[in-house]
């Protein structure tokens, strides 16, 4: 099976038995190809005597903890095929995670992210606010999670406007510009989260008891990047969204949880407040006293497969967060396959999201 395939079937359409015998071709196949491709990964199949001909189901393919892109540089392609690399957030003194992507895989990341993201955005492009520095994106050819993700959502927006400075600071000009200029049409906003609180959220408060006021009520924000540092100031997520609207009329607003390492397929948060896993992907609970699949409704690490991945063996990865599965084609919304929520780092775990990172440093 190729990955031209998955493009057929809208990403929320399959049930439990279709999706996993679609996604066990796919990433059984994968598993195969980067064995052949890539030496260190080879070899770790080798040690613990994996056999992929035998597997049957992609719950029982081995998989890597993310924390090893940040300690061997996996590649399945020729180093003159990697046209991007990627890196992950990371504080001052920690190790980032490289992630090589060849042409081909880059263009499936960002064919994957419009069919997903569109789900919930529709298919238009809209007038773009993008709560960020421009500077945050430099070199084309090195990518940060932070600047990774505004380029990606920015397929979704036209007449993009970033709003903040170097400093950080609100361009309030700009806004009411943009806002004048669009007042009639559909918008969309993209920021990471503790960014979007700090430097937006608090500014237009500030603003707001001043007099000056935003009505953002034909807006979507679509954020994501990580909840740590906004636990420690007591914000949940729906405080998050009630104080926004509240604010700035924002109602329309999707969280989303991605990384790096698997670039592309992001789990967006529906309407109930509920994560789901596309046909692209899935996610699976893993009990840490020994990697046991968790049942609906248990705690446990999460677990990311992607049919994505050709340039690099990030196909099934072990990540360092902890969630639990709610539900599996029962979602209120209709969207088919499991919906998760993550309860956060697993304990001792280093800070990497990209608004936890940022976080760090700004504090």
């Amino acid at each position: 099976m190729t990955f031209e395939d998955f493009f057929e079937i809208p990403p929320y359409s399959l049930d439990k038995e279709k999706k996993e015998e679609l996604l066990t071709e796919r990433l059984v196949g994968l598993t195969k190809f980067h064995r052949k491709h890539c030496p260190e990964y080879g070899r770790i199949l080798d040690s613990i005597r994996f056999h992929e001909e035998e597997c049957r189901s992609y719950k029982n393919l081995p998989f890597l903890p993310v924390r090893m892109f940040k300690e061997l540089e996996l590649k399945s392609v020729p180093q003159e095929n990697v046209v991007k690399t990627m890196t992950s957030s990371g504080t001052t003194g920690q190790a980032v995670s490289q992630i090589f992507l060849d042409r081909a895989t880059a263009s499936n990341q960002q064919k994957a992210m419009v069919k997903i993201v569109s789900e919930f955005t529709g298919s238009s492009r809209m007038p773009m606010l993008i709560i960020d520095s421009p500077s945050v994106i430099k070199n084309r050819a090195m990518f940060s999670a932070r600047g990774a993700g505004i380029l990606g959502f920015s397929i979704f927006g036209a007449k993009k406007v970033y709003i903040l400075d170097d400093e950080m600071h609100l361009n309030v000009a700009a806004v009411t510009e943009f806002l004048q200029k669009y007042k009639k049409e559909k918008i969309f906003l993209f920021g990471f989260t503790f960014m979007i609180w700090q430097h937006f959220y608090k500014e237009l408060l500030r603003l707001k008891k001043e007099g000056i006021s935003f009505d953002l009520s034909n807006g979507i924000l679509i954020h994501g990047g990580g909840w740590k540092k906004l636990a420690g100031e007591a914000v949940s997520p729906e405080e998050f969204h009630g104080r926004l609207k509240e604010t700035c009329g924002l109602d329309n607003i999707h969280d989303y949880y991605g990384m790096v390492e698997q670039t592309g397929c992001i789990y967006m948060q529906c309407e109930y407040g509920h994560l789901h896993a596309s046909v692209f992907s899935d996610v699976i609970t893993r009990r840490p006293i020994d990697f046991s699949e968790c049942e609906i409704g248990e705690k446990g690490i999460l677990q990311v497969v992607s049919a994505i991945p050709e340039s690099y063996p990030g196909h099934s990865l072990l990540t360092e967060d902890e969630g639990i599965i709610l539900g599996e084609d029962d979602c209120p919304c209709g969207r088919k396959g499991k919906y998760f929520k993550v309860i956060g780092r697993m304990k001792n775990a280093e800070l990497r999201g990209c608004s936890d990172t940022y976080a760090a440093k700004f504090r």
